[in-house]
């Protein structure tokens, strides 16, 4: 049986608002980074690969390190709510300092984008990884959970859309024909309003459902808890598999335009279409309710490749609307897919409680573990290939280069869309729920 709602409005927005402030930056790393060091800053494509490589390694092991450092904090505000205030000013400072292009020679810059880059990678896992850990504290109610874990997404939705159609703009306007300067300026008021959130986000949410004997198991119990919690290695694997999707194709969005479509001011267009997500986080609590998270989540990941599919053949036919059409319909799914995941996370947390562990710093690592690792390997994937097929950076690209392009932006999300089907029918959500309400 339910239990009665917790949370007010201005906590539940504030709750929203976390998400919203981190992917400010986080939206412009994704979206733009890789471009930013080529085009910009001066890295090669090999360069850019190498550094992505070897931050992905990284972000392995700095995830399950603050997720740990979550279950194994004691503090008067809990063991998830700290990190907002302790970590959010070091990530700002260091997102505005990997957008900062230091007159060094080639091997200085390319020491400066290591030190910055792991560096706000490290932070952004310490700010973003409490969003996740800290819901299933704030209320055992299970609609409560889905509505907070919506609230969550739409704000960060929002954000991300907004950063993806307003930053070259903003780069043009502060810069006035510097990129350089433009880029800087951008991320330093992306960073001032992000860290008014984050902290915001401290004051107003509270942790109200924590078990002393269940918080503070041996790594053995915990380990043993993680084995047998099958629910939580699948939606593991689909969420690194989404975010490899998505920074594939946000990342080849602004080479496709620039150097397919010689147009690099269709990116804002483009990106104004993926508003769409809005309307897929929205139809959550009514889709998860009548037919649950795991069914509602699977007709996400087909409306997504529908629309893949769509702007793969506007791609082939070389036909702008049908391209942005697929864009609005895979938004929609992308959308369903994105909003369940802290919600599903969160019942995997459930879960383990259920068995007698409340581990939520770890299980909730997987979301950024997901998120730095999928990230980091299309960041990879993308910055391989250009650099196989011969990428020169504000030059007319080489055939194998364009071929290249359309790989990255049409045909692998479409792949691995599918992969993404097959592996959440793997999802035993009957077991889970069973579990919790018991």
């Amino acid at each position: 049986m339910n239990q009665p709602w917790q949370t007010k409005w201005p906590e539940r927005i504030s709750y929203g608002l976390s998400d919203a402030a981190d992917n400010l930056v986080f939206q412009m790393m994704t979206t733009y980074l890789l471009f930013f060091y080529t085009d910009v800053y001066g890295l090669s494509a090999s360069a850019a690969a190498i550094l992505f490589i070897v931050a992905r390694l990284a972000d392995v092991v700095e995830s399950l390190i603050i997720g740990l450092m979550i279950d194994r904090t004691h503090s008067k505000w809990g063991k998830s709510r700290p990190f907002f205030l302790w970590y959010a000013l070091p990530y700002v400072l260091f997102a505005v300092l990997t957008f900062v292009t230091p007159p060094f020679s080639g091997s200085g810059k390319l020491v400066w984008a290591y030190v910055t880059y792991l560096g706000l990678g490290f932070f952004y896992t310490a700010v973003n990884l409490p969003i996740t850990s800290i819901l299933p504290t704030m209320t055992q109610n299970t609609q409560e959970l889905t509505l907070l874990g919506v609230i969550r997404q739409f704000g960060g939705s929002s954000v991300q859309i907004i950063v993806a159609i307003f930053t070259l703009p903003l780069v043009a306007f502060f810069g006035h024909g510097s990129q350089q300067r433009g880029f800087l300026l951008t991320i330093v008021l992306f960073g001032l309003i992000s860290l008014a959130l984050i902290w915001n986000t401290f004051f107003h949410v509270r942790e109200r459902f924590t078990n002393a004997e269940q918080s503070h198991q041996s790594w053995r119990a915990v380990g043993t808890m993680l084995r047998k919690n099958q629910p939580w290695l699948v939606i593991s694997v689909v969420i690194l598999l989404y975010w490899l999707t998505t920074a594939i194709k946000n990342q080849t969005t602004i080479y496709y335009f620039k150097y397919i479509q010689h147009s690099e001011a269709l990116v804002p267009w483009a990106n104004s279409f993926t508003f769409a997500a809005l309307i897929g986080v929205l139809l959550i609590v009514h889709a998860a309710d009548h037919w649950g998270k795991k069914r509602t989540m699977l007709g996400g990941i087909a409306l997504a490749a529908l629309g893949q599919l769509i702007l793969t053949i506007g791609v082939l036919l070389n036909h702008l609307v049908v391209l942005f059409a697929g864009i609005l319909i895979n938004s929609i799914g992308n959308g369903l897919i994105i909003g369940l995941v802290s919600i599903m996370i969160a019942d995997t947390i459930r879960y383990g409680m259920a068995m007698g562990i409340q581990a939520e710093g770890i299980l909730a690592s997987t979301d950024d573990f997901g998120v730095n690792v999928g990230l980091g390997l299309g960041g990879l994937v993308t910055a391989g290939l250009f650099h196989f097929s011969g990428y020169v950076a504000n030059h007319a690209q080489n055939v194998a280069t364009q071929h290249m392009i359309t790989l990255n932006y049409a045909w692998l999300p479409l792949i691995l869309y599918i992969v993404m089907f097959a592996i959440l029918l793997l999802y035993n959500e009957r077991k889970l729920m069973a579990a919790i309400d018991a």
